[in-house]
């Protein structure tokens, strides 16, 4: 009986040498699910939704949904904002809450640097009922779930200007360990840090286009580091295509609009590269966004960034 669970807890554990924090090809519309400090940098409240269905045609691959919304207080230079995730993997699920408070310094007339802080939660689940057991009725697995909840944080920098942003931010700050029963006392497995670089730029072409180039690094080791760039182009603020590349991982084709400066739509489609090209169709992601109110305060600041 305690083989398979020694057995379950390193498929687990294996999967906590990978990145353990939700991955979008579409990072660009949803900078603050991994920047807390990006909460009030546009003059607008702001939700956006992602969906991914990673590697299509092979069984039990992730399924990704996160949902964020943040916007700025009437009161100048803040803003709050909220994100909620869950990740299913096989037998494992991961479910992550956090709530935020973001401050924006003006370093002149048109820069600012803004700082944010988040706290919440991660909960890890294992599902027993999707493991197969070479004891029937076997104790340890007859709840159920498996799960272990830590409380969590993170913090990150934003410096922005209307045409150009770089941010630093850097997730699981409590680096909870795991532990699935209450009498386990101790545990390999752990939330590690994850460390989010960012930066972009928006070259304006006459009125109407506009070519965004955009690169986000992530580092949460052991895991290999993880390159993500893209490059954009946007027709009136309302059509965009473009391209992306992650490291030793996909090709990303994307698309989509912007229906009366309220609600955008997006999809992107990875090409795999890797040797999971033999077996999987690709990767799709849908993303909504959803633009509602405005602070007064914060239209007269530096412009929006697209």
């Amino acid at each position: 009986m305690k083989q398979i669970l020694i057995l379950a807890l390193v498929f687990v554990a294996g999967l906590l040498k990978a990145q353990q924090l939700p991955q979008f090809s579409q990072f660009m519309f949803n900078q603050y699910a991994f920047n807390p400090a990006y909460a009030g940098v546009t003059p607008t409240w702001e939700a956006v939704t992602n969906n991914r269905y990673q590697w299509g045609g092979i069984t039990d691959a992730p399924r990704t949904f996160t949902l964020s919304a943040q916007g700025p207080f009437k009161k100048e230079n803040m803003a709050i904002g909220g994100y909620v995730y869950t990740d299913n993997v096989g037998p494992t699920r991961r479910l992550g809450f956090q709530t935020s408070y973001s401050y924006h310094a003006k370093l002149s007339e048109t820069i600012k640097l803004s700082f944010g802080l988040s706290v919440g939660f991660n909960q890890w689940i294992l599902d027993a009922d999707k493991i197969t057991t070479y004891h029937p009725g076997d104790f340890y697995f007859s709840n159920g779930l498996l799960k272990s909840t830590d409380f969590d944080g993170s913090f990150g920098l934003y410096l922005y200007h209307a045409d150009w942003h770089f941010g630093a931010a850097v997730a699981q700050l409590m680096h909870n360990r795991l532990s699935f029963l209450a009498t386990q006392t101790g545990s390999e497995s752990f939330m590690e840090d994850h460390f989010y670089i960012h930066g972009g730029y928006t070259f304006r072409l006459g009125e109407d286009w506009t070519i965004d180039p955009m690169a986000l690094l992530k580092i949460g080791f052991p895991a290999p580091l993880k390159f993500d760039i893209s490059l954009r182009t946007t027709y009136k603020k309302a059509v965009w295509i473009g391209v992306g590349y992650r490291t030793n991982d996909a090709l990303t084709g994307m698309l989509g609009f912007c229906i009366k400066d309220m609600l955008r739509i997006g999809y992107s489609y990875d090409f795999t590269t890797t040797d999971l090209k033999n077996y999987s169709s690709g990767t799709h992601e849908l993303m909504l966004g959803f633009i509602f109110g405005k602070s007064k305060s914060a239209a007269e600041n530096i412009p929006s960034i697209e």
